[in-house]
C-alpha cells in the first residue's frame, strides 16, 4: 500500500508569539489522534504582525526559537513528521538586519530534515488602499529544496518545499517535480483578496502542470493584533486545499482555524504522469 494521511492545519495567528503556540500545538495533536502521519502548518506560524519593530524584538535565530523547539518536541512525542509551513526568524547573517521566512521539515525524531527560505517576495499592489513590500523585511531565498520526507511503500516520498508567493512561479515547481516531487508543499498567508481570484486555480494549475499533490495549509480570517491597534487588521484567505495530481480539490479547510484530515494514494502520482507526462516534456524554445 501507498497511501499517506496528511493532516493540514490551519491557524488565524496574531501578532504573540506565546498565545499563537499552544493553539498550534493544539491543532498538530488533533491531527495525530486523526491518524495524520504528516502533520503541515500554514506560513509565519509563529507570528503575523506589520509592526516590523515588534517583529525585530521578538523574532529569533533557529537556534533559540521557542517555537521551532516546541514543535519539533511535540513532533518526536507524537512520532510525526512535520512540515512547519514557516517562521519567521532572525537571519543567520550578522550583518543581515531583514528576517527569513523560513520552512522546516521535521521528523518523527524530531529532528530538522530540511529547511527552505522563501524565494520570492510579496511585493505588491493590489489595490490604491492595499499594497505589500516583504521584501522590505524578508531576505529572499536563493536555493529550491527537494527532501525526502515520509516512508510510503518502502520509500521516502519526494517533498517539495515552497511557500505562499512562491506559487505563482511555475518554472519552480516544474523544476522540483523533475528533481523527484511527488508532493508540493504550498504553507501561505494568502492576501484575502488575491486568494478569492487565485488561490485554488493556482494550486489545481500546479498539481496538473507537475503531475504532484499539492498541500497547502493556510492562515485564515482577521488577525489579532492587540499590541498594534494603531495598523488596519490583517486578512487571510483561509481554504487549506489538498490537490490530486489530475486537479481535483481533494479536501477544502474552509474560513475557519482547524484541522483538515486528507487521504494521499501516492500511486496517483504515477498514474497522472503516464497519462499526460507534461511535468517533462520542456524543449528548448528560442525567440522571441
Amino acid at each position: 500500500m501507498r497511501h499517506l494521511r496528511a493532516g493540514l492545519v490551519q491557524l488565524s495567528v496574531g501578532d504573540d508569539p506565546a498565545a499563537n503556540l499552544p493553539v498550534t500545538l493544539d491543532f498538530i495533536r488533533q491531527a495525530a489522534s486523526g491518524g495524520a502521519q504528516f502533520v503541515l502548518t500554514p506560513e509565519v506560524t509563529n507570528l503575523l504582525t506589520p509592526d516590523r519593530a515588534r517583529q525585530a524584538r521578538l523574532l529569533h535565530r533557529e537556534a533559540d526559537d521557542p517555537t521551532l523547539a516546541a514543535l519539533s518536541a511535540e513532533a518526536e512525542r507524537l512520532g510525526v513528521w512535520l512540515l512547519i509551513g514557516s517562521l519567521s526568524l532572525l537571519s543567520d547573517a550578522a550583518d543581515e538586519p531583514r528576517f527569513a521566512n523560513r520552512s522546516l521539515l521535521i521528523a518523527p525524531n524530531g529532528g530538522i530534515v530540511a529547511r527552505y527560505d522563501k524565494i520570492h517576495m510579496f511585493d505588491v499592489t493590489v489595490s490604491a488602499t492595499e499594497s505589500y513590500c516583504e521584501s522590505a523585511a524578508f531576505r529572499p531565498g536563493d536555493r529550491a529544496v527537494l527532501a525526502s520526507g515520509p516512508v510510503v511503500g518502502g520509500a521516502p516520498v519526494g517533498v517539495g518545499m515552497t511557500v505562499c508567493y512562491d506559487l505563482r512561479f511555475p518554472h519552480l515547481y516544474r523544476r522540483l517535480a523533475r528533481a523527484g516531487a511527488q508532493i508540493l508543499t504550498v504553507p501561505a498567508a494568502f492576501n484575502d483578496t488575491t486568494g478569492a481570484a487565485h488561490w485554488e486555480v493556482l494550486l489545481r494549475a500546479r498539481a496538473i502542470e507537475t503531475g504532484c499533490f499539492v498541500l497547502a495549509p493556510a492562515q485564515c480570517g482577521t488577525h489579532p493584533a492587540p499590541h498594534s491597534p494603531d495598523r488596519p487588521p490583517r486578512r487571510s484567505h483561509g481554504h487549506s486545499l489538498a490537490v490530486a495530481p489530475w486537479g481535483e480539490v481533494l479536501a477544502d479547510g474552509g474560513t475557519a482555524p482547524g484541522v483538515t484530515l486528507v487521504d494521499l494514494d501516492l500511486a496517483r502520482v504515477e498514474d497522472a504522469r503516464r497519462r499526460v507526462p507534461a511535468w517533462r516534456h520542456d524543449p528548448v524554445i528560442w525567440g522571441p
